[in-house]
């Protein structure tokens, strides 16, 4: 989608899952994605902008048994990895969450392999608790997890979005990553980047009544300003989270 046709506005029903940022999927790790560290500053700032506007922030993880279904001593084609309560299954120490984040653990089944978020979690039922209507995803990897994660959500009727600047695939064939994007455009993917959102602004317009108030004492200027921050802000309740890696 190009920047012309649409910018995105951030909106009270809207929410971001960022997919799998553990240190077994980044270089050192047990799978590592080849410079799946280079989108976590990108995917910081979106998560800065959607607390900022005060939505629901969703993070995603592999929470493996250890002997679980996918690995290779299991049968599996991958490595061991992201097992339970182990360094590799950490988030990234440079991936900046905020602290009501909502994570989700997926794939601690140790008999079903589940690469979406939606799979045998209670990730539909969070979304629907916090009336989202739309999800913008991104991590990692673009042609397991995040491809997974886009359909479900489309066929669960969400309006999705993927952040193709904050997103990256394994390519474990030439070409996966490719047929990946192309199945989560033709199934009604919405795909864009940082420039697809309106550029920041400082402050926001105030009215003559708060104008004013600004000649008053230190504490009514701070209301002041506090409420002029907060004016196009969504309200979100916030539910009870697992407790970040």
């Amino acid at each position: 989608m190009s920047c012309l046709e649409k910018k995105y506005t951030i909106e009270s029903s809207d929410a971001l899952l960022i997919t799998d940022i553990q240190k077994d999927f980044l270089p050192g790790g047990a799978l590592p994605v080849d410079g799946g560290d280079e989108i976590i500053p990108v995917l910081n700032e979106y998560a800065r902008r959607f607390e900022d506007a005060r939505v629901h922030v969703f993070a995603s993880r592999d929470w493996h048994p250890a002997n679980h279904i996918s690995f290779k001593m299991q049968g599996g084609p991958w490595p061991p990895h992201c097992v339970q309560n182990t360094t590799g299954a950490e988030f990234s120490p440079d991936l900046k969450l905020p602290d009501n984040v909502v994570v989700i653990s997926k794939a601690t089944n140790p008999e079903h392999e589940s690469y979406s978020v939606f799979d045998g979690t209670n990730f539909a039922h969070e979304l629907k608790m916090c009336e989202v209507k739309r999800i913008f995803i991104g991590g990692l990897a673009t042609d397991y997890c995040v491809v997974n994660t886009v359909l479900d959500a489309i066929k669960l009727g969400y309006e999705t979005v993927v952040l193709m600047d904050a997103s990256l695939g394994i390519n474990v064939e030439p070409g996966d990553v490719d047929k990946a994007v192309e199945a989560m455009q033709k199934a009604g993917a919405n795909q864009v980047t940082m420039a697809d959102f309106p550029d920041e602004i400082d402050a926001l317009p105030m009215g003559e009544a708060e104008v004013d108030a600004l000649e008053q004492k230190p504490s009514d200027r701070a209301a002041v300003k506090k409420k002029a921050r907060l004016r196009s802000k969504g309200s979100a309740k916030r539910l009870p989270t697992e407790r970040k890696s």
